[in-house]
């Protein structure tokens, strides 16, 4: 998959006339001719996010599982709803529970309007995932239940869909349930799910020919592309939730207007890994939807992604969250060479301290359990901002070497670049582990059992005398300790990068803003440079000196004479 993907970037370099070269001091040189054709910006760019948060709210008629009201409007007041997707958790438990309080009921229930209106209003999209089973519907009084009553889960959900699509006509595409094959979010079996899914599919159906309007359903939400209820791994991705669903909606004519799962991992290249088929992931789904005679371009969402090397409370989700920052560029930029549609981060705001014992730091922003009120935003929150910027053109996203990135936009005659240097810590096992559907049982076997006892790392960096019994095993070790070799290298090194444009006339306004190890918290949206620039004879050049886990976002504004 990493050749096709440098193969693809090279062809799309020349489609556009932009190249990239090396110099012989591995300093990297980007070339661009700002005539060239370009593309809608993809959607992927987008500032989406999850606006889940916090898990608790002093305030009872907020609703439960979304970030703070304060935080939610610094959002819409500094970015904006305008553009991307946004994902809301509909706990219908939540609602139901204070049933025997209809203006509370009321209350939360128009909370939760409001910030559907204000994205509406932005035009821009929502997902709404029907989560929670009311008190007394399940087989046990437990939200994560599946309901036994399928007909009021039918009746309750047919007001609200109806409310929110029907007679408000918000742009609200649902998705049922969240995390299915988890227990720690749905007590049920994979049946279960499909008759849920099913139940609520009757409704959306019914109410699409009484009203004539087109409402999205999808699902299922599930904790990884390959994932079922039952243990599964990549190896057997027809064993999955999603192949399940695909072929459930066949067989009962069921809509299933998008697919969506999370995808949480530390890998930026996690959606470049090869399936058994010789395919990647998104392009195995698709050939399950046409397969089942759906559109094989049904829109494919990853509906929860974050940084995360497996701990609940990670720094460089927090202190060093610049890092992260990085991570999440070269990520936007596998998922869109990869073919996914559309993405939400996860998550708004961190929780801390709820009722459920939940301490994750997956937000954009933290709080002070001592003082709710304080909020901070962590410096990835920039990187919003920094999309926020982008122009609604692309020429495109380049890789320069296996670190540093550029995304070149443009918005009428002003350029907006963003260029990274995010460098892989793991980048050697990374490589291993996605391509582990290459490697024979017994292979796969003992590189599984050299990360379960803690000696993979040695095996990559070559230390100790560890058996490398076939010439496969071999030849993929060396490779990723190459690649691991050039991650050390270049962790502690400055860039040297040359901006070379053409077709380059006019004056400019240059405006360079920075996010690197310097902003911790609450950084300000200031440029770090700002001078007036022009071509000379339609050339512009530019030397950037890049640290490493940095993220410069450079804006041209033509000067209008």
């Amino acid at each position: 998959m990493r050749i096709f993907i440098k193969i693809l970037c090279f062809f799309f370099c020349l489609c556009i006339f932009a190249s990239v070269t090396f110099s012989q001091k591995t300093d990297l040189e980007f070339n661009l001719d700002i005539n060239a054709k370009t593309l809608p910006l993809s959607i992927i760019f987008s500032p989406s996010i999850d606006l889940s948060g916090r898990g608790y709210h002093t305030q009872v008629n907020w609703p439960y599982s979304l970030a703070s009201k304060e935080i939610i409007s610094r959002w819409y007041s500094e970015i904006g709803f305008q553009k991307g997707l946004y994902r809301i958790y509909f706990n219908l438990w939540e609602l139901q529970k204070v049933e025997n309080d209809p203006l509370l009921q009321q209350t939360i229930l128009s909370n939760y309007e409001k910030i559907i209106k204000i994205i509406s209003d932005s035009a821009g999209k929502i997902i709404l995932v029907l989560y929670g089973t009311p008190p007394g519907w399940g087989k046990v009084l437990d939200k994560r239940s599946f309901p036994m009553d399928l007909k009021l889960w039918q009746d309750y959900i047919r007001l609200i869909i109806n409310y929110f699509s029907a007679e408000k006509k918000y742009p609200v595409w649902y998705e049922v349930w969240s995390a299915p094959d988890s227990e720690s979010f749905f007590l049920g079996t994979e049946k279960d799910y499909f008759t849920l899914y099913e139940a609520t599919a009757k409704v959306i159906k019914e109410l699409k020919a009484k009203n004539k309007i087109n409402i999205m359903l999808g699902g299922p939400g599930s904790s990884w592309w390959f994932q079922n209820i039952q243990d599964n791994s990549i190896f057997s991705a027809e064993r999955s939730l999603i192949y399940g669903l695909i072929k459930f909606c066949s067989q009962k004519k069921l809509p299933l207007d998008f697919i969506s799962w999370h995808a949480f991992s530390d890998d930026p290249l996690i959606e470049c890994e090869r399936t058994v088929y010789g395919k990647t992931p998104v392009q195995l789904i698709r050939a399950w939807l046409e397969y089942f005679n759906f559109n094989k371009d049904t829109p494919l969402i990853i509906s929860e992604w974050n940084y995360d090397a497996g701990y609940n409370w990670d720094e460089l989700r927090s202190e060093k969250s610049y890092v992260t920052a990085g991570f999440m560029l070269s990520r936007l930029k596998s998922m869109y060479e990869t073919g996914i549609d559309y993405q939400t981060y996860f998550c708004l705001e961190d929780f801390q301290n709820n009722k459920e014992g939940i301490n994750v730091n997956r937000g954009v922003f933290s709080y002070s359990t001592d003082n709710p009120t304080l909020s901070n935003a962590k410096s990835l929150y920039n990187i919003f901002l920094f999309l926020n910027q982008l122009g609604d053109r692309m020429y495109g996203c380049f890789s320069l070497d296996e670190f540093a990135q550029i995304l070149v936009t443009r918005r009428n005659e002003d350029i907006i670049v963003i260029l990274w240097n995010y460098i892989d810590p793991y980048l050697g096992r990374h490589y291993l582990f996605r391509n582990i559907t290459l490697f024979n049982e017994k292979e796969r076997k003992f590189i599984i059992d050299l990360f379960k006892s803690l000696k993979l790392e040695d095996a990559i960096y070559g230390k100790n005398s560890i058996p490398l019994f076939s010439e496969n095993l071999r030849s993929f070790f060396k490779k990723a300790q190459q690649l691991q070799h050039k991650a050390d290298t270049f962790k502690d090194k400055k860039r040297y990068i040359k901006l070379n444009f053409t077709n380059f006339k006019g004056n400019y306004l240059y405006q360079r803003y920075t996010l690197n190890a310097q902003c911790n918290w609450d950084c300000q949206f200031l440029p770090t440079e700002e001078k007036i620039v022009a071509g000379e004879e339609g050339i512009y050049q530019d030397n950037l000196e890049v640290a490493p886990y940095s993220v410069e976002l450079i804006i041209f504004k033509k000067e209008i004479t």
